[in-house]
Order: structure tokens, then sequence, then C-alpha cells
């Protein structure tokens, strides 16, 4: 059952009525969305929709339909109620869609065709220029309605409320300041799974971010590798035809599955840009051809003086651009070259050629051609492309920002020491300096060179998740830790820019209780405060429990009376893990997921009778027998390339609880909480 109920309900509603500043508008106060809303002139009283309310678009437009039935059905999400969708007036009682051109908030947002307006009274008029732009309206009114439904109801997970949802009187008008919002996740050196990517184009589309760069190859390095390039890992993620075997083993993504991802992302006006890296970060396409590999500079660079380099990569490109109906849907296609040698002149000009040959083979089937900045570290005399060309300003060295907007390029701001996340590695940042970011930081900055805000060279901001170390036990839900809470804060940083209203410690203490997405709780997260949360007398085997998991940090316990158990017995197991009784190499006490299995240095033996207590948090994850510790999995200095470069293991696990596996011991006592319970005088 669940535990402490009654406890948990008075102490979560004071929290949520007390600390959640104006959540849903209580005596006119803006109400707390992320982004955070632009304009707010309070009413009076509060909007409060019936159960039969429906959702009107007037005009029948078919696009702001469809939209409609999104918000219908994330709507069912959150509350239970699924409002009916007509393509009528509407009137009292309704949330009514309508396409609609404010002068007045074309000239606040400067023309942006992603604005809207929210008037809300005796019922939700919500308007915009353009369906993108009703879209976002419709972002904030469902987080609106779930900080409501989560004041009225005993807040117990993310992924699903109960109570009555209500709206403050008032106008609302909102805008970006930045019309490119986005994120880029390094897909080449860890598989992130596409059941990921789908939940992470919601989770961003919740947040009113539109751009998700994925990067589809890339390599280790070799120090980490016994300095051999012919062990050192590299994987191209796409299904590819042209060359039969270039496509990853360990994890890719096939035409069909990345086709209807971009569609799905498209559906909620965000975009998709598919990234080919090359002609460094190549050791993929060089495994496959050896013959194209650079040997002066490392086979992860291509030869780019080799004649045969240019007849790969060309039918590359075109397999997934050509016809009127290419693998890459969207209007922009990502080359790469980033951080390719600039030892030589000669190479330096030849780079140059390079990066402008693809953009115009990328132009030629109808694309807009995006790069990595290098063009200050390859400078030289080659020209190369520049108008209608889209550059990633990563780094200042190795292109200088006012010099490529002076030789016209449109910039997207992604400066590596602030925005760069390398999980684990030990440079760049493990998690984002939120606070800094979020006090200091607008895509304007792009290192130290700070452009005029909405300057229209600057087209807007990213961040970046790069897997450098490949194989350092990181994982997805690892990934997800990190990212998640920086894109909350970047996402007011690049819609709202520097006119943010709230002290950082508020909106921190506040963006805890909102929701990844309406029906994602990837997270793992189980109610929002200290607490047990699930108790249950007896675990049978092949038992179904009432949460498929618990994230960070976690106290979970139960006793267990031991029988011989065979290697690859489970006793939970969800979507993402499995904890074992046995695992499936030692008969250990162990978990797997993402390819890894951890495993504790202990076996339960026929006829014990034990206290099993396993606690996680992001750095490690501890097994603790009859209140004595018996093994710390923390994270752990793997040394390489004869101790001079280390990489940090983290074996972490988001414990699984969707289902009981098929077990002889008998477990009873299960206890699971949502923090670290101290458990006894060994800890």
């Amino acid at each position: 059952m669940i535990c402490n109920m009654k406890r948990f309900t008075a102490v979560v509603t004071a929290i949520l009525m007390t600390v959640c500043i104006g959540a849903v508008g209580r005596s006119g106060s803006k109400p707390f969305v992320i982004p955070e809303l632009k304009s707010w002139d309070a009413g009076t009283g509060a909007f409060i929709p019936e159960e039969s309310f429906r959702i009107a678009v007037p005009s029948g437009d078919a696009e702001l339909l469809r939209v409609a039935g999104i918000l219908a059905s994330d709507w069912e999400t959150l509350s239970g109620y699924r409002p009916e969708v007509i393509s009528e007036k509407g009137g009292k009682g309704d949330i009514i869609l309508t396409i609609k051109n404010d002068n007045n908030l074309k000239k606040l947002s400067g023309g942006s065709d992603e604005c809207y307006s929210l008037d809300i009274s005796d019922r939700v008029r919500l308007s915009g220029p353009t369906v993108k732009g009703v879209f976002w309206g419709t972002q904030t009114l469902l987080q609106m309605a779930d900080n409501s439904l989560r004041e009225t109801s005993a807040y117990r997970d993310s992924t699903a409320g109960s109570g009555r949802a209500y709206f403050p009187c008032g106008r609302i008008l909102d805008w970006p300041e930045y019309g490119l919002r986005g994120f880029m996740m390094d897909c080449g050196r860890k598989y992130i799974p596409m059941s990921y990517l789908r939940k992470l184009i919601r989770i961003m589309a919740y947040y009113k971010m539109n751009t998700l760069q994925v990067h589809l190859n890339d390599n280790g390095f070799k120090q980490y590798f016994g300095g051999d390039w012919d062990r050192t890992y590299a994987a191209f993620r796409l299904e590819c035809d042209t060359y039969p075997g270039l496509t990853a083993r360990d994890g890719h993504y096939t035409k069909e599955e990345f086709i209807g991802f971009q569609e799905e992302a498209s559906g909620m006006y965000v975009e998709i840009i598919p990234e080919i890296d090359v002609p460094a970060h190549s050791l993929a396409l060089t495994r496959y051809k050896p013959e194209i590999g650079s040997q002066e500079y490392g086979m992860d660079h291509l030869d780019l003086f080799n004649p045969e380099t240019y007849t790969f990569v060309d039918a590359l490109f075109k397999e997934y651009l050509e016809g009127v109906e290419p693998v890459f849907r969207g209007p922009r296609v990502h080359i790469g070259t980033d951080e390719y040698s600039n030892k030589d002149q000669d190479v330096v000009e030849r780079f140059r050629y390079f990066t402008d040959h693809y953009i115009r083979l990328v132009e030629s089937y109808g694309k807009q051609a995006v790069v990595w900045g290098a063009l200050t570290h390859a400078d030289g005399e080659t020209p190369v492309k520049s108008e209608n060309v889209i550059m990633n300003a990563w780094y200042n060295g190795y292109a200088d920002p006012r010099q490529m907007v002076e030789d016209g390029y449109k910039l997207i701001s992604i400066p590596d020491g602030l925005v760069y996340i390398v999980p684990a590695a030990g440079y760049y940042h493990d998690y984002l300096n939120e606070k800094h970011l979020y006090e200091n930081w607008t895509p304007a900055h792009v290192g130290d060179a700070v452009f005029a805000e909405r300057d229209t060279s600057i087209l807007g901001g990213m961040f970046a998740v790069w897997n450098d170390h490949a194989g350092n036990g990181i994982s997805v839900k690892d990934i997800h830790d990190r990212l998640f809470p920086a894109l909350q804060t970047l996402s007011v940083k690049m819609w709202t820019g520097t006119e943010t209203a709230l002290p950082y410690a508020d909106f921190d203490s506040t963006r805890r209780y909102v929701r990844e997405a309406p029906g994602i709780n990837f997270s793992g997260r189980i109610g929002t405060e200290p607490g047990c949360v699930l108790e249950m007398a007896e675990v049978t085997p092949g038992a179904t429990l009432p949460y498929p998991e618990i994230g960070y940090d976690y106290t979970v316990s139960f006793t267990i009376e031991g029988k011989a158990e065979k290697p690859g017995t489970e006793l939970f197991r969800s979507e993402d893990a499995v904890f074992y009784l046995s695992d499936p190499v030692s008969g250990m006490m162990g978990f797997a997921r993402d390819g890894y299995l951890n495993t504790f240095r202990y076996s339960i033996q026929d006829g014990d009778r034990l206290e099993v207590t396993v606690k996680g948090d992001n750095r490690s994850t501890t097994l603790i027998v009859n209140g004595r510790v018996i093994d710390r999995l923390e994270t752990e200095k793997r040394w390489h390339n004869e101790g001079k470069s280390v990489i940090y293991y983290v074996p972490t696990l988001v414990f699984p609880l969707e289902k009981a596996g098929d077990f002889k011991s008998r477990i009873t006592d299960l206890k699971v909480s949502n923090y670290l319970v101290k458990t006894g005088p060994s800890e």
C-alpha cells in the first residue's frame, strides 16, 4: 500500500499552497510557468472549467484542430477528463483557440510568429498570429492547469493528477526573445534510444524549446583504448544502404523510425537538425573505408586530399537528402566541420574547400546548411560560403563570433565553457552552473563576446550533452538527470532573456514541482518531498507494482528468506533496468542498465534471513545487509594510457520496480522511500 498518505497529503498541500509563489495566480500574482511569462495583467476571480468544458476552434482550421486534439489528450493525462474538440464558436466555460493578429503583441514581440495572448475570464481565449504561437500558448495553459491540480490534490507523482484545475482571471501576452531555442545530443559516442529521444521532444515542447540537434556519428579518444585507432569506439547511428556495415550494431535508428521521429517533433513545432560530423570525428567512416582516413592527422580525420573521400561523403549525404520525401525531413542539415587539424596551411585551405563543398552540396538538395564554428582556427584564403549559412558558435578561439558575423554567418550561441555538459568527465560541466546562467547568461553572450539583446545575427541559443568518454558507465537516466534541470533553466533564458522577474532561489525552489511533460516521468520521481512512498507486506513472483521505478535519491529495503537462485534471477525490472538477486555472470546481487552489469560483492544463500537495503543517488549505489554496508559502488577512477588519462566510471541505478521477477526466495516488508534513509551505525 502507499504509506503515510495523510501526513504526505498535508505536507505537500501546505508546501504547494505556500511555497509555489503565485503558482496559479492567487491574489492576482503572475502565474508561475516555465519559461516565465513576459506580460501578466491581473483580473478578478478565477476561471474554473467544468468537466463538460470544450475546446472550440471556430474557424475549423485543420492544423488548429490538430493542436486542440493534442491539448485535449494532454488535459486527459493530467486530469482524467478529455474535453470535446468542436469546430464551433464556443462560449462560457470553454477554451477557444483562434488565429488572430494583435498589432500591440506584434510590436512587443518584434514580429515573432511564436507569440500568443491568453484572455481568461468566464472562458479562455487563446490566440496567436500562427498555429505555432497558439501551440505554445497551450503549453502555458497545461502548466497552469497542472499547478492548480496539484494545489487541490495530493501530489503523488509527476505522471498523474487529480483535483480541480483553475486559472486566475487576467490577460497574458507572451513571446520569445530568441527564435531558436535548442539542445544538442551526442548520440554518436553513446547510443540514445529512440524511445528517449521521443520523450525528449515532448519535454522540450512543454518548455517551448523548438530545436533538437542530433549528433549522429562520433568516436572516443584513442588514449582510452590503448592508443589504437582500431580499438577505439566509433559509431554511425543511422541505417545506411549505400554502405552496408557502416551502421552501428550496438544501437542505431532505422530510416523509418528517424523519419517518424522528425515528423512527430514537427507536429509539436520542434525542429530536428540531423548532424553527420565530417571531416573530423569521423572514425566510424574511416573504419568502414580505411583508404579515406588521414595517416598524418589520425584516423578520426578524413583525408581531405583524397578524391575518394569526397565520393564517399557525397554519396552518404545523398542517401539522406535525395528525393521528394528524403530521410532528413527538416529545413536544416548540419555538416559538422569542427576540430580538424590546422597544423599546416595547405590542410587549412583544403579544410575550407571541404567545408564550402558540403555547404553547397546540402543546399543543392534544398536544405540550409549548419556548421560548427572553425574558420578562425582554419583561417585562410579559400572562400567558404556564408550567405544563408548558420554557425554553431561554440569556442571563440575556433571561430571569433564578431568576425563570423562580419563575414555573413548567422550564429547559434552555444559557448562551451558555459553550456557544455560532459557527464563525469572532469572537464567542462558535469552539471551546469544554473544559478550563474539564470542570473547572467542569454544567447547574446557568446563566450566573452557580448552582443546586443535581439541582435539579428544571433538566431538563438543551445546547450549540449557530449558523451566524450565512451564506456564510462553513464546511463541515459544519468544524462537526463543532468539535462532536465538545465533545460528548465535555459528555456527561461532563451524565451525570456534578461527580463526574468523571479530571483533564482525562488525559481529553483518552485520549478521542482513542474513535471517533465504530461505523461512523462523519466526521472522516476515519486512525490516531491522526503517520505515513504510505497510499502508492501509481501512481494510475490511476477507481481506488478504501482510505480515503474524510483529515481535519485532513494532507499529500498526488504526482508528476504533466501532460497538457491539460478544465475540471472531478477528481483525487479523496469523498461530501463534490472535488479538481480543472482546476476547472470557471477550469481551475486547486482543490476544491469544501458548494457552495463554492476555487481555487489554479496550473494544470497539458501536459508538466509536478511534485512536488505539498497540506496541510490546520482554518484553511487550501496548495498546494506542487516544494517552493515556490504558494498558501495561509487564513481571510480579508471586509469588508461599508462596512468596519464582517467575515465570516471559511474555505477548508478534508477531503481526498477515495475515487475517482480521469477524468484524462489520470499520477499517481505518492502519499503520504498524517496530519500536516503540512515539504516545503521556503520554508515
